[in-house]
């Protein structure tokens, strides 16, 4: 009984001598993704091109949204959605639409997820960060401009 007690006391002490260690981490600014949406709304207004955009943190949380004069109210969710499958997947929601297009149906239960092209996971350092979603015009035209925006970063 008595080395019980001893070796659960020895346990208590070197976890209690072991440090927590926090994690540095990049996430998406604010200034960041003003910067990103500014040349996704570039690209969007040199063709015309009435968008939504959404930029998500890497836990899903709203960092910022655009919606261009004349974009409908529908493209905000769709914007989002397709930020949030870039995002939860780490790939490009193209690559959930191909699977889609293929057969693939699972998962189409992910809550918020739209499986349409548009959306963009931002990496930096080879890590994910957030992502980008942009809805409005055709679906190749929504992955330019949330390429664009991606490709204002210095780091990729």
């Amino acid at each position: 009984m008595v080395r019980v007690i001893l070796t659960y006391a020895l346990g208590i002490v070197l976890a209690g001598s072991a440090s927590a260690q926090l994690l540095d981490k990049k996430t998406v600014s604010l200034a960041a993704a003003k910067k990103m949406a500014a040349a996704c709304e570039a690209q969007a207004a040199k063709n015309n091109w009435k968008v939504v955009i959404t930029i998500l943190d890497d836990g899903g949380n709203l960092v910022y949204l655009e919606r261009m004069d004349g974009a409908t109210l529908a493209q905000i969710q769709l914007s989002e959605g397709k930020a949030r499958a870039a995002l939860f997947f780490k790939t490009p929601s193209k690559t959930l639409q191909d699977e889609l297009v293929n057969g693939v149906v699972a998962p189409l239960s992910v809550n918020g997820v739209v499986r349409l092209q548009g959306g963009l996971p931002i990496m930096v350092e080879g890590k994910l960060i957030g992502a980008i979603g942009t809805s409005g015009a055709s679906q190749s035209q929504d992955d330019q401009c949330s390429q664009a925006g991606i490709n204002t970063l210095s780091v990729q």
